[in-house]
């Protein structure tokens, strides 16, 4: 029998996938078997999540941010990006939008920064976002490291997800990544106050970065499980050419982070089997059926982009980021068509919150 033959035969009888397996997943190549994948990885997403696919509406708050990341292009020390703060009212008419068209759910996303005058800001967009749909809007915030009390005054204030990617799980390799004032195990204590709050917490990390190997990645997938991990929002690294990393990946190649890319979707979905997972832009920034690709792989979550254009040139992590002069209805016409087209369903009006959250408890 062969590997997918035996992975096959462990989904079938509901087995826990074991590390050895991910290896071997995560492995895999050929165009035949890599299709075999992803239709196991399709099955068990029908079978535990379903075929809708729940929209996040992305509002880029700001790109100001107090981290130096190696990989980032809105990175402290980056000169050449154009640094903006949507205003209140700007963020209010974006949240406005995504509700009159029927997004279940907005993100809000932006660089990390922690000061009173911050935390106090985001509080009074939560508070607007609630009112303004009656407090059927869901909202999930993307907005780096703060402490608790911070996370407690938005999560009271309606937030109810939050997403904070640990970009690896590897504290050795993490710190390649990042200046020697980022704290891995300062991520690791946020991701685990968000837990304890209340919040439905998501993670996620870069795959395919120099210096990576597939142990790293096993070990990623673990550590969403041991975690506890609700959501995953994870994507291939994409270069930024004014990023001190890119120095350090001279040869790219779109296919092999694609690829890459849709099996650890795969592999996170035979493992984890009930989380929501997103489709990144990151797919979409690769290959033009990217985000199709990665539903068809076992995600089940979409974020487009709902920023107002004259801020998305500013608010590029990687270069060549898709999109950036389509406006929020183009957007929707075309992911309606290009979902519609892989046959399924896009869950207008719904949250869409993650099974796993809810099946803790039981």
């Amino acid at each position: 029998m062969s590997f997918l033959d035996v992975l096959a035969d462990k989904l079938t009888a509901d087995a826990e996938l074991t590390p050895d397996d991910l290896k071997n997943i995560l492995q895999l190549e050929g165009e035949e078997t890599l299709r075999r994948l992803y239709a196991l990885a399709y099955e068990v997403k029908t079978r535990y999540v379903g075929r809708k696919v729940y929209l996040r509406g992305l509002i880029e708050v700001s790109n100001i941010c107090a981290k130096d990341c190696y990989y980032c292009g809105i990175r402290r020390s980056n000169r050449n990006t154009r640094r903006f703060r949507m205003s209140l009212e700007e963020i209010l008419n974006e949240a406005r939008w995504s509700f009159e068209h029927d997004y279940g759910s907005i993100v809000m996303q932006s660089g990390e920064i922690q000061s009173p005058e911050y935390a106090d800001f985001i509080e009074q967009a939560i508070t607007g976002i609630k009112e303004l749909s009656g407090g059927k809007l869901g909202l999930t915030l993307s907005l780096g490291e703060q402490t608790e009390e911070t996370y407690r005054r938005w999560f009271d204030a309606g937030a109810h997800r939050y997403l904070l990617r640990i970009e690896t799980s590897t504290p050795e390799f993490y710190s390649t990544l990042h200046p020697a004032d980022h704290s891995f195990s300062a991520r690791i204590e946020c991701l685990k106050t968000l837990r304890r709050i209340g919040y439905q917490t998501g993670t996620g990390v870069m795959i395919g970065l120099p210096g990576q190997t597939i142990d790293h990645l096993v070990g990623d997938l673990l550590f969403f499980r041991e975690m506890d991990i609700d959501m995953i929002g994870m994507g291939p690294y994409i270069v930024h050419n004014e990023t001190p990393l890119a120095n350090r990946m001279p040869e790219f190649s779109a296919e092999k982070q694609v690829t890459m890319g849709l099996k650890m979707i795969a592999a996170a979905r035979l493992f984890l089997k009930d989380v929501n997972i997103a489709s990144t832009t990151a797919l979409q920034a690769l290959h033009p059926r990217g985000r199709e690709l990665g539903l068809l792989a076992g995600a089940n979550v979409i974020m487009p982009n709902v920023t107002d254009t004259q801020y998305r040139p500013s608010y590029q992590l990687y270069q060549n980021k898709p999109a950036i002069n389509e406006n929020s209805e183009q957007s929707r016409l075309a992911l309606e068509k290009s979902i519609a087209n892989i046959g399924e369903t896009i869950a207008y009006g719904e949250w869409g919150d993650p099974r796993h959250f809810f099946n803790r408890g039981q």
